[in-house]
């Protein structure tokens, strides 16, 4: 059950920060009502995972992943620019949440 609360709780993240930049610097209230509420499912979700996972392992799965669908919807859908160091960077995050992970499970 962890996991599937923390999945729901990285889309709400993502919908929340999508609904940021939709806000156009929180002056569009809908956007940022639909923000606040998308940020506060993900964090009550979030600790409801952290109950039977390691918080550690748990928030880098949610940053890393959270990060990397927002970086490629902003390619996607607002037409961000793509670098090789973002590629890069991006792939060092992946590196980084699956260490901890293999030292969370004793390897």
């Amino acid at each position: 059950m962890s996991g599937l609360y923390l999945a729901i709780a990285i889309v709400s993240e993502v919908i929340g920060t999508m609904n940021v930049k939709f806000s156009n610097g929180f002056t569009r209230w809908q956007p940022a009502l639909i923000a606040v509420a998308c940020y506060a499912l993900s964090t009550i979700l979030l600790s409801l995972a952290v109950k039977k996972m390691e918080v550690s392992v748990a928030y880098a799965i949610w940053c890393a992943v959270g990060t990397g669908l927002i970086a490629a919807i902003g390619v996607i859908w607002f037409k961000e620019s793509i670098t090789s160091m973002k590629v890069v960077s991006l792939l060092l995050i992946v590196a980084g949440v699956v260490g901890l992970n293999l030292s969370a499970r004793g390897h």
